[in-house]
C-alpha cells in the first residue's frame, strides 16, 4: 500500500491576505508523463506521489512531482516515510529545483477515489497550505483511449461543515449540500517549455502534407517547365473559348425557346 502523506513535511504557507480563487492547475508535460508511468507500473495497486511547484495568483503551477515508496501501514514507516519525503525536497532544494508543495497525485481504479481517506488527507493539507489539490489518474480508463487525468479540491462550503464536524442532515440542507458538492474539479492546462515544444516538433515525422517535392526546382528541369507551361496557357485558352461557345449556345437556346 502506498504510504499516505504525512503532516510533519509540509510548510506553512498560508498567509494573512485574501488570495484569489483558484481557477487552473497547470501542469507540465514531463510531470504528466512521470505521473502516468508511475501509476501504470504499478497498477492495479494504488499509489501515491508528492506534486511540487508555484502557487501564483490563480493560477497553480505543478512543476515537478515524486513518488511515495510502497510501503505497509505502520507508525514506524509512517515516519520513514515523512524523512524521505523531507530528505527528497532537500536533495530538489540543492539542485534549485521548485520544492514548494502544492498538493499530491494519487491513482485510482475504476473511478473510486471519493472516500473518507482523501478527504482527510485533503484536511490534513490544508491545515498547512492554503491551496492545494490532489491529481487523479485512472489508468483503467486510459487504457480505454481517454487520457483519465483530473484536478481536485474541497469546497469551500463541505470544509467549513467538516471543521465544525456537524454532519446532520438540517445542516447538509441549510447548505445546500450534496455528495457531488463535496470535491470541486479544477481545468488542468497543459504546459511546455518553448525547447520541449521545439524538440517535439523535431520529433514528429514528416506528413504527406508537409513533405515537398524539391527535386522538380532542379535547375536541370527549367527548360521542359517553360515548355509545360507555355502548353498549359494554350490549353486553357481553348478552354475559354469553348466555354464561351457552350454560354452562347445556351443563351440562344433560351431565346428561341
Amino acid at each position: 500500500m502506498a504510504t499516505t502523506p504525512a503532516r510533519s513535511f509540509l510548510q506553512v504557507a498560508a498567509t494573512e491576505e485574501a488570495a484569489p480563487p483558484l481557477r487552473v492547475v497547470q501542469i507540465e508535460g514531463l510531470v504528466i508523463l512521470k505521473i502516468i508511468k508511475h501509476c501504470k507500473d504499478h497498477s492495479p495497486s494504488l499509489v501515491t506521489g508528492q506534486l511540487l511547484g508555484l502557487d501564483v495568483g490563480s493560477v497553480l503551477e505543478v512543476t515537478n512531482c515524486f513518488p511515495f515508496p510502497m510501503r505497509e501501514e505502520d507508525e514506524e514507516i509512517e515516519a520513514d516515510g515523512a524523512n524521505y519525503q523531507l530528505e527528497m525536497m532537500r536533495c530538489l532544494r540543492e539542485v534549485n529545483v521548485d520544492n514548494n508543495t502544492v498538493g499530491w497525485y494519487q491513482s485510482t481504479l475504476l473511478g473510486s477515489f471519493q472516500t473518507v481517506e482523501l478527504i482527510e488527507t485533503f484536511m490534513n493539507y490544508q491545515e498547512n497550505i492554503r491551496r492545494c489539490v490532489c491529481i487523479i489518474y485512472d489508468p483503467s480508463r486510459s487504457d480505454q483511449g481517454v487520457l483519465a487525468l483530473k484536478a481536485l479540491k474541497l469546497s469551500d462550503s463541505f470544509m467549513e461543515l467538516y471543521r465544525s464536524n456537524n454532519f446532520t442532515g438540517e445542516k447538509l440542507r441549510e447548505k445546500n449540500l450534496s455528495w457531488v458538492d463535496i470535491f470541486e474539479e479544477i481545468p488542468i492546462k497543459v504546459s511546455n517549455s518553448a525547447l520541449i515544444s521545439a524538440f517535439m516538433t523535431e520529433l514528429e515525422p514528416d506528413t504527406p502534407v508537409t513533405q515537398c517535392d524539391y527535386d522538380r526546382l532542379q535547375l536541370s528541369t527549367s527548360s521542359l517547365m517553360e515548355r509545360n507551361t507555355e502548353f498549359l496557357i494554350e490549353c486553357m485558352d481553348d478552354l475559354s473559348l469553348e466555354q464561351q461557345k457552350v454560354l452562347l449556345g445556351l443563351h440562344l437556346f433560351c431565346v428561341l425557346f
